[in-house]
């Protein structure tokens, strides 16, 4: 198993004449591996909301979902299951999975009842993930149906960066209509997982599926990006850097020894993390110019190898004293994919500010967007969602929701 790493620039040609030119860096990194090999072991927690509101229908098919799960693990993966709600417990402890009819039980006599705190839910589940196996795929499923009215949601954020901290990657899901999706998105990007949205009850065992099969590509984990830069080159002041594919997550970095550090987390086989780098680079001499290198650091848990160190890839400019433009298309189709999230961003900023005119204008705007990058659902979506806007004012929580989704990802038909 290796890293496959490549650099691309939205422009490769720069004019000698300019003091200072923007140009926008994409990274693409993911997992390959020669050989044909089976999934890694897994270390799976599933977090579930059991609140009153989860009574009946939402909530047997959420133990449907789960068990379908369970039903794929091996008996080299480990499992624990943490339910909550306005308190948390183990319902089953982590350990091999190696009585599936013991865990399913368990989960079968689950009843829904009292309120919701998602941070006790994923309290218990970081502190029970943490007694898993080493070199193993650490993942969790944190699924909710509500707001987390007994808890706090600043909590939830801190034990989402610690949980990144200790290489566990955490994946939500949102259920019906009620749940908070800015608190949900912030948990998922802050543990580099997923936003998952489970509209109707009969969605839920697909949601789990396709979020298992995701953790099932893992090849490599506890990857970082690093990035050193030219001296005449640096950082865009604002949200310099955003993952772009599989989802779209507004990136934080830290200043290390040698360059930028930017956290990636788990990297899968056959669907690469695509980063985004806004860059600002100064007048530079004519002829063949490094402005960056990248490098990946990452462990290898097939291979018991922590800390292993990627080839430094240099990225190169043409400076030219007659400029010529030679963008990269696939740089471009980046770019579009983080101007219609944040398109979108400014929309419900407008929408929360009781400016629907403008809200509605701006989502036209990312409907646009996502036309031009290919992506033919996400512009029917937010182009519906513009549409109600102007005619009713508003936007259900179902369509906020379907808003959001579509801003972050491509959607599936």
């Amino acid at each position: 198993m290796k890293v496959i790493l490549k650099p691309l620039l939205s422009d490769l040609h720069l004019d000698s004449n300019q003091t200072n030119t923007q140009r926008q860096l994409s990274i693409s990194v993911q997992a390959i591996s020669e050989l044909e090999e089976s999934h890694l072991p897994l270390n799976l927690c599933l977090i579930l909301d059991h609140s009153g509101s989860m009574q009946g229908k939402p909530l047997e098919t959420v133990k449907k979902a789960a068990i379908s799960i369970i039903e794929k693990l091996s008996s080299h993966d480990n499992l624990s299951i943490i339910v909550f709600d306005h308190r948390a417990k183990v319902l089953f402890p982590n350990q091999l999975v190696t009585d599936k009819i013991d865990i399913i039980k368990r989960l079968q006599m689950l009843e829904a009842d009292g309120g919701t705190a998602i941070d006790e839910g994923l309290k218990v589940g970081i502190q029970e993930i943490a007694k898993g196996a080493k070199n193993t795929v650490k993942q969790i499923f944190l699924l909710t149906d509500g707001e987390n009215e007994h808890g706090d949601n600043q909590r939830c954020l801190k034990l989402s960066q610690l949980a990144s901290e200790y290489n566990i990657t955490l994946n939500t899901l949102g259920f019906g209509a009620h749940w908070n999706q800015d608190i949900l998105e912030k948990i998922a990007d802050l543990g580099s997982g997923n936003l998952s949205y489970i509209e109707k009850s009969e969605d839920a065992l697909a949601k789990f599926n396709q979020l298992f099969d995701r953790i099932q590509s893992v090849g490599l984990t506890n990857a970082y990006l690093n990035l050193e830069l030219a001296p005449q080159v640096r950082l865009a002041e604002i949200k310099p850097i955003a993952q772009v594919a599989p989802e779209t997550i507004e990136l934080s970095y830290i200043q290390g020894e040698n360059g930028l550090q930017v956290r990636l987390g788990d990297l899968m086989k056959g669907t690469p993390r695509s980063i985004l780098v806004n860059l600002y680079i100064g007048q530079l001499t004519i002829g063949n110019q490094t402005i960056a290198k990248v490098q990946i650091k990452y462990d290898n848990p097939s291979e018991n190898q922590q800390g292993l160190i990627s080839e430094k890839i240099p990225v190169n400019v043409e400076v030219q004293p007659q400029y010529q433009p030679q963008q990269d298309q696939t740089v471009q189709k980046s770019i579009l994919a983080l101007a219609k999230y944040r398109q979108t961003q400014i929309a419900e900023a407008k929408l929360a500010q009781g400016d629907t005119k403008s809200a509605a204008t701006m989502l036209q705007t990312a409907a646009k967007t996502a036309l031009q990058m290919g992506d033919t659902s996400g512009a029917t979506v937010l182009q519906h969602s513009a549409t109600v806007l102007q005619t009713q004012g508003e936007l259900s929580e179902i369509e906020k929701k379907r808003t959001r989704i579509a801003s972050k990802t491509i959607i599936s038909n």
